[in-house]
C-alpha cells in the first residue's frame, strides 16, 4: 500500500472544488471554528480516525463563534482535498440548529447524531468518516467548513430529498444567502 500511495503522490484533488469555492456558498469569513483536539493545521488525533487504521470514527468537538442573527441553519462540511480524484472527498455533511453552540465529540455519528445535528449523505457514506488516506501519499488535510444559511436547506434537485441526495448534488444547491461561514483545517498522514 505504500509503493500506492507513493505512485499516487503527485495525485491530488485540491481546494478548488471544495464548498468553501462554490460560487453559491460565498460570504463573510467571520466565524471562527475551533476545536479542542487540535489546532488549525495541526494533526488530527488517531481516534478521530476510520476505525480500519486503528481510530474510532468518532468526529472531534467543533465550536464557533455565534452566527449573525437571521441564521436559519448552520451547514457543515467536511473535506479531504488530498484525496488523488479530481474532487475532494466528502468526509461528513450535516445540518445543525443555529442555536447549538458546538458539538461534542461524536455528534456527527450517523446512527445517534447529537442533539440539533442531522447528518446527511457524505462521499463514504452517511455521518461523519474519519481520515483514512492512501499510506505512503504524504499528509492530507481535511478541511471542516461551518456556514451560516439564511434559509434551511430542504431539497436537492429534482427535489430529491436532502437526507437521500449525493453531497455533490446538494452542495452548488444551495441557493440560501451566506451570512457568515468559518473553516478549520486538520491534518492527518499514515
Amino acid at each position: 500500500m505504500t509503493l500506492l500511495g507513493r505512485l499516487l503522490n503527485n495525485r491530488r484533488a485540491g481546494d478548488t472544488h471544495t464548498a468553501w469555492n462554490l460560487p453559491n456558498l460565498q460570504g463573510p469569513e467571520l466565524m471562527v471554528l475551533t476545536s479542542r483536539h487540535f489546532d488549525g493545521g495541526d494533526g488530527i488525533p488517531l481516534e478521530h480516525c476510520a476505525k480500519h487504521i486503528g481510530g474510532a470514527d468518532l468526529s472531534p468537538h467543533l465550536a464557533w463563534t455565534p452566527p449573525p442573527p437571521g441564521t436559519a441553519q448552520l451547514l457543515l462540511v467536511v473535506e479531504d482535498i488530498d484525496v488523488p480524484i479530481a474532487k475532494p472527498a466528502v468526509h461528513c455533511l450535516a445540518l445543525i440548529d443555529p442555536a447549538a453552540e458546538h458539538l461534542e465529540p461524536g455528534a456527527l455519528a450517523a446512527r445517534q447524531p447529537g442533539p440539533g445535528v442531522r447528518v446527511l449523505r457524505s462521499t463514504i457514506g452517511r455521518g461523519y468518516h474519519g481520515p483514512a488516506p492512501i499510506k505512503g501519499h504524504g499528509p492530507h488535510r481535511y478541511i471542516f467548513q461551518l456556514f451560516a444559511l439564511s434559509t434551511p436547506v430542504d431539497s436537492a434537485p429534482d427535489s430529491t430529498p436532502v437526507d437521500r441526495a449525493r453531497p455533490r448534488a446538494v452542495l452548488p444547491a444551495i441557493t440560501a444567502l451566506v451570512l457568515d461561514r468559518g473553516r478549520l483545517t486538520g491534518v492527518f498522514e499514515r
